[in-house]
């Protein structure tokens, strides 16, 4: 009897919790969508920008689900080794744009680390030579007091944001440049000056006029803010939820730990103001602007920190990876696809954000490869 009673409990045990199911139902309903707006070419949305198809091929692997050699993975990797050029070292064509050198690369350099191909092994070390390059530092003339120094913009021209410039620390981490690379140390420069923090990591005129650990989208050319287009009536900058999550991100791949007061600021800020269901810091205008952008950041940073809650502003702790699995199922739509209402930073496009949720809930399941 002990027997049958401990063998019944070992099988309700082994059972999958309920999300299990939620979170399969989303992975497979999206993997089938993606099989129908895939390109002939073997590319997704390549008509708005080539480096959606690496976010969704890195999406797509990370879910466990979908291998390299599916025939659609296998269809989306040869549309990005297209992409490659051999004489500059990046991956985003034989003549692309300037500007869409650093995201393109740095996006398809993930896509093929994912795909764990030993052909791929130079040409992503390639890549990442070429995304060093990119970040500005003495070799353009920028010395460590110059705001724009660390940073990475669109190309080795555009001036730098926090967003280009946590994807390529993402494309660096992920294709193994070791933490003591000094592109990590120019970038922790850079990253720290994006924070609301005024102190002697951040020297920006602005960084104490808010001082509550947020991140800005960008400390060059007097700051940028991405919730309203101009400072406060004392020149400040207000921080928002996704570059705070992109800053703790970087910061970490920096080498810092949460016993740095930077560390600490950030982490009391996403404390604050932890909520799914908009875009946190961003006025109610823009409440839903870069929503899927903030959950995959949101995701990866936490899940980078291997945290499973978040204590809200009252004490109350937040199951994260449960709720984020939730909200994204509540927010699907009927084909298997996401993609957000309001049409900021090609938001409305279904192909980006889907792979933008797949991310999200890929990092929310903490699906590691073996």
């Amino acid at each position: 009897m002990t027997s049958i009673l401990f063998l019944g409990s070992f099988l309700l045990a082994r059972q999958a919790p309920p999300e299990q199911a939620l979170w399969d139902n989303q992975v497979d309903k999206a993997v089938a969508y993606l099989r129908k707006s895939q390109s002939q070419d073997g590319s997704w949305s390549s008509n708005v920008s080539p480096g959606i198809t690496g976010l969704v091929v890195t999406s797509l692997l990370r879910t466990g689900k979908v291998p390299a050699e599916d025939p659609m993975v296998d269809k989306g990797l040869r549309y990005i080794e297209s992409l490659i050029n051999p004489k500059a070292g990046h991956i985003a064509g034989q003549n692309p744009k300037a500007q869409l050198q650093n995201y393109v690369t740095s996006v398809n350099v993930m896509a093929l680390v994912e795909a764990n191909r030993e052909s791929y092994r130079p040409i992503i070390r390639d890549a990442a030579r070429f995304l060093r390059q990119l970040q500005w530092d003495e070799g353009e003339g920028k010395d460590p007091k110059n705001d724009y120094y660390g940073g990475a913009g669109y190309d080795s021209k555009s001036r730098p944001d926090l967003s280009n410039t946590q994807i390529f620390l993402d494309a660096l981490v992920a294709a193994g440049v070791p933490q003591n690379d000094q592109a990590f140390q120019r970038a922790l420069v850079f990253v720290s000056r994006c924070q609301n923090l005024a102190g002697e990591t951040n020297d920006q005129p602005w960084a104490g006029k808010i001082n509550d650990g947020s991140f800005i989208y960008s400390p060059a050319a007097a700051g940028a803010t991405k919730t309203q287009d101009l400072a406060t009536a004392n020149g400040g900058l207000p921080g928002y939820g996704s570059m705070t999550y992109a800053g703790i991100k970087s910061m970490v791949y920096c080498g810092l730990d949460d016993k740095d007061p930077r560390m600490q600021e950030a982490l009391k800020y996403i404390s604050k103001n932890y909520t799914l269901d908009r875009h946190p810091g961003m006025p109610l205008d823009r409440a839903q602007w870069g929503l899927f952008y903030y959950y995959q950041t949101l995701a990866k940073c936490l899940d980078t920190l291997k945290r499973d809650e978040i204590k809200d502003s009252s004490g109350t702790a937040h199951p994260w990876r449960k709720e984020l699995v939730t909200e994204l199922a509540k927010r699907q739509l009927k084909d298997g696809s996401w993609a957000n209402s309001q049409d900021r930073w090609m938001e409305s496009n279904p192909d980006l954000v889907t792979a933008y949720a797949l991310l999200a809930l890929a990092h929310a399941k903490g699906v590691r490869k073996p």
